[in-house]
This record gives C-alpha cells, structure tokens and sequence, in this order.
C-alpha cells in the first residue's frame, strides 16, 4: 500500500471497529456506553473480525484497543441475567477451549486504553503481549460475581505473574494499576494513554517489517513449546466453567450483584 494510500476501514457504525494501514491491522471494541462490556453481538463481531484480518494477505500483525474510557469491562451482566436467553450463552459468543481469538497466524498486540475486567481481562491475555495507558487497570472480578473463566485466564494469567500473585487477584478481586502490571510482568510497556496507540502501532510496524512466515512459525512454535505441558490445564479449566454454568449459574443472582461490583470498581478506581 502506498504511504499516501487511505487506510482500509469497517463501517463506522459497527461494534467493532477496524482500519488496516501500512500492513497493521487496528481492531477497536466499540460500545463505549457499555465500557465495551461483551454482550453477544460485540463478542460474536470480535471473533469474526480478528479472524477475517488475521487472514488477509495485506495485513501482518493486529492491535486490539478499546473506545475511551474503557479496554473491555467484561461480560454485559445485564444481558447475562436475561433469563429470555438460554443458561450461559449471552454475552458468550466467543468460542472455548482454546481462547477466543485461535487459532491465529499473525501476532495480536493488546492496546490496553482503560479498565480490562474479568472477561475483558481474559480478552487482553489472550493477546501475544500488552501495551497500558497510564490509565489501565486490571481486575479478576469472576469470582466476586459468581462465574468462572473459561478463556485460559487461570493459564495467562500464572505464566504472567506467576502463581501466588494470580491467585491474589482472582480471590480478592481487587484492581491493579498499570503500573503494578508492569512490575508483575502482566504487560510489556506503559505509555502516556495519548501515545498508546502510536507506540503499539511502532511495535506493530516492527512485526510486519520482519519475514512473515519466520513470525508465524514463532508463534506456532511459541504454541507447541507452551502445549507440552498446559493441555491439560486448559482441559480442566473447560470442564470446571461447564459444571460451574451447569451447577451454580443464577442469572437473577448474577444480576443482584452487579450493582456492588460497579460501586466496588468505581470505589478502587478514584483511589
């Protein structure tokens, strides 16, 4: 594409926002009313997305961001406690198993913009790796709602920041600041939130100047080395979220607790 060459664009209006420029694909979660809390159209949109741009030969590495203010503030616990919808499917659209966004061939850099919590949390670690703004925060908040996960947070997150420390944040709840993320090793660099997007484009730019299939290869080989001893774990993580949903899932219970969550995050927030 020439330098001077409009960027190739989604339809404004859609809940996922993308644009493909100079060989980078830029994938933004667009219900900014909502803080880009994952109900069945976003979620089933964001999988379609990363996959059709993950396959296009002008495109050699992606960068998911979210509309300010916010990354992702996990499922819509509104449409979770519809009871018009079957048991644990709204707001799941994404698939199981496997992460949401896999099989992939080119790498995906989160650009994390705002508040990434419990789903939107498990969005951001299945990306390679992690750009903050200065204004990111993290939060495991599963347990304090009453669900469990099912995208491989309990494997991202210990081969993030180790065991102890995973633990802490799934049984407390309790936020982390982008810059503790940094000194955990949850995300790689912490930039001013006006420069997130250019810097994780920079290191976008570095992906695709590189040879595309020794990228993919890496990854490939990244998966394998990772899968020789975390199949298991992801096994078993599937199998405790299906009994968990089949179980204990109370969709008028999940509603009834999601006003103290709110209250809960916005307290920690100002903090």
């Amino acid at each position: 594409m020439p330098d001077d060459a409009p960027a190739l664009q989604g339809p404004p209006d859609d809940v996922v926002l993308w644009e493909v420029a100079d060989g980078v694909a830029t994938i933004t979660l667009n219900r900014p009313e909502a803080r880009n809390a994952l109900n069945g159209a976003l979620s089933s949109r964001l999988y379609r997305v990363v996959a059709e741009l993950d396959a296009r030969d002008d495109v050699g590495a992606l960068v998911l961001t979210g509309a300010d203010p916010a990354f992702c503030a996990g499922a819509d616990l509104k449409e979770l406690a519809d009871t018009s919808k079957p048991t644990g499917e709204a707001g799941m659209a994404l698939p199981t198993g496997r992460g949401p966004f896999a099989p992939r061939t080119k790498p995906l850099i989160g650009a994390v913009n705002g508040v990434a919590i419990t789903g939107g949390f498990e969005i951001a670690l299945n990306c390679d790796f992690l750009v903050a703004s200065e204004r990111a925060r993290f939060a495991d908040t599963h347990a304090r709602v009453g669900i469990l996960p099912g995208w491989g947070l309990t494997l991202h997150l210990c081969a993030s920041v180790g065991v102890r420390r995973a633990r802490e944040l799934s049984v407390t709840g309790n936020f982390l600041s982008a810059q503790q993320a940094y000194e955990w090793g949850l995300v790689n660099h912490v930039v001013p939130h006006d420069e997130l997007l250019p810097f994780a484009r920079s290191l976008a730019a570095a992906v695709v100047d590189n040879n595309r299939p020794a990228v993919t290869e890496m990854l490939a080989l990244y998966d394998r080395v990772a899968s020789t001893t975390v199949d298991e774990a992801w096994a078993i993580e599937a199998a405790v979220n299906a009994d968990w949903i089949r179980r204990m899932y109370d969709p008028a219970a999940v509603a009834a607790r999601q006003a103290g969550v709110v209250a809960r995050g916005r307290d920690q927030l100002h903090d």
